[in-house]
C-alpha cells in the first residue's frame, strides 16, 4: 500500500473510532430523558394527524398548528392523567388510614375468610403453617409493618421524584411540539443519511409507525373500557372505592389478557370475606365474561389488525417488553416484533436485495 493510501486508512480508522466514541457520549447524555424522548416521539406519531388537519386550515402556519396541537395533546392525556394520579394518592391516603386507625380488621377479615373455606383448603394452609387466627395475624402484621415502613420511605423521596417527573414531562412537551413541526423534515434528513434501500427504508418506517399508533390506540382504549365496566360493577355491587379500584384496573390492563384479574380476584376474594356470596358471583362472572371479553374483543381488532400480528405474538411481544424494558416495553416489545416481522418479510420476498422503487 502506498504512503497515501496508509494515510487515508488512518484518516478512515480515527474517524470512526471518533464517531463511535462521540456517538456513545452523546447517547450517555440523553440516557437520563430517554423516556422523555421515546414518548415524544409517541405523542407526534399519534397526534400527527390532528396536527395535519389543524394546518389545513391554518396554512403557512405551521409552528401555531403544532401548538394548538400540544394543547389537544395535554388536555386529552397530560390534564386526565395528572387528575387520576392525583385522585389514586388522595384515596390511597385514605384507605390507608383507614387501615392505621384500625377501621379496617385484616385479621377479623381473614377469620371470616377462612370459616368459609372448604376443609382441604384449611387443611392445605394447615401445611404452610397457617393454623389459627393468631399465626395468620402475626405473619400478616408482619407484611403490614413492611409495607408501612416501605411507603414511609418512598415518602421521604417523593418530592424528589415528583421534580424529576415535572422535568421529564417539560422535556417531553417541548420535544414533541417540534417533532410536530418539523417532524417530516428532520424524518426526511434522518432517512437519507440511513445507509439503507429506500423502498426497504420506506416500508418499515410504515410499519414502524403503523405498531406505534395501533399499540398506543389499542392499549388506551382496552384500558379504559376494562377500567370503565370494571367501577361500574363494584359501584353495583357496593364495593368501597369503586373509583379508585376501577382506575387501578385501568392501569393494570395495560398488561394484555391477565391484568384486570389483578384486581377483580381480590374484590372477589373481599367480597366472600365480607358474606356477600352473590355479589362475589356477580363480580367473578363480570370479571370473566365481560371485562374479560372487552381485551379479547378489542385489542386485537385495534392492535393485531393494523400490525398484521397474530394475537399470540401481540400478547408474547407486549409482556417480554414489559418484563426487559419496564413500562415503555408495553410500546417498545410490539414494535420490536413488528418491525422483525417486516425486516424478514422484506429478505425472504427480496433475497437479493433487488427492490425497485414503485
Amino acid at each position: 500500500m502506498s504512503e497515501a493510501g496508509r494515510r487515508r486508512a488512518v484518516e478512515i480508522a480515527t474517524f470512526v473510532v471518533f464517531l463511535v466514541g462521540i456517538t456513545i457520549i452523546f447517547g450517555a447524555v440523553l440516557l437520563p430523558f430517554a423516556g422523555a424522548i421515546l414518548w415524544s416521539v409517541v405523542a407526534a406519531i399519534v397526534f400527527m394527524p390532528i396536527h395535519d388537519r389543524i394546518c389545513a386550515r391554518m396554512p403557512g402556519r405551521n409552528g401555531a398548528a403544532a401548538g394548538l396541537t400540544l394543547l389537544v395533546f395535554a388536555a386529552m392525556v397530560i390534564l386526565p392523567t395528572l387528575f387520576l394520579v392525583s385522585y389514586m394518592i388522595e384515596e390511597g391516603s385514605s384507605l390507608y388510614l383507614r387501615f392505621s386507625a384500625g377501621q379496617i380488621d385484616l385479621a377479623a377479615m381473614f377469620d371470616q375468610f377462612q370459616r368459609t373455606l372448604p376443609r382441604w383448603v384449611q387443611n392445605a394452609l394447615g401445611r404452610f403453617g397457617v393454623t389459627d387466627l393468631d399465626s395468620a395475624s402475626s405473619t400478616l402484621g408482619k407484611q403490614v409493618s413492611a409495607r408501612a415502613q416501605s411507603l414511609a420511605r418512598y415518602a421521604i423521596t417523593f418530592g424528589q421524584g415528583f421534580a424529576n417527573f415535572l422535568l421529564a414531562l417539560a422535556v417531553m412537551l417541548y420535544i414533541t411540539f417540534f417533532l410536530l413541526r418539523d417532524g417530516r423534515s428532520i424524518n426526511a434528513g434522518i432517512g437519507a443519511r440511513v445507509p439503507m434501500e429506500p423502498t426497504r427504508r420506506r416500508l418499515l418506517a410504515r410499519r414502524f409507525v403503523a405498531v406505534v399508533r395501533a399499540t398506543v390506540k389499542g392499549s388506551i382504549v382496552v384500558a379504559i373500557v376494562q377500567g370503565a365496566l370494571g367501577a361500574i360493577t363494584m359501584l353495583l355491587l357496593g364495593v368501597p372505592n369503586a373509583v379508585l379500584w376501577g382506575v387501578v384496573m385501568a392501569f393494570a390492563a395495560l398488561l394484555p389478557a391477565i391484568g384486570p384479574a389483578l384486581v377483580w380476584v381480590p374484590v372477589v376474594l373481599y367480597l366472600v370475606v365480607a358474606g356477600q356470596l352473590w355479589q362475589a358471583i356477580a363480580m367473578a362472572a363480570s370479571g370473566a365474561l365481560l371485562i374479560g371479553s372487552a381485551d379479547n374483543v378489542l385489542r386485537p381488532i385495534l392492535v393485531g389488525r393494523e400490525t398484521q400480528m397474530p394475537d399470540y405474538l401481540v400478547l408474547v411481544s407486549t409482556l417480554g417488553g414489559l418484563a426487559t424494558f419496564g413500562v415503555k416495553g408495553l410500546l417498545i416489545g410490539p414494535v420490536a416484533a413488528a418491525l422483525f416481522m417486516s425486516a424478514w418479510d422484506v429478505l425472504s420476498n427480496d433475497p437479493v436485495g433487488e427492490i425497485a422503487d414503485p
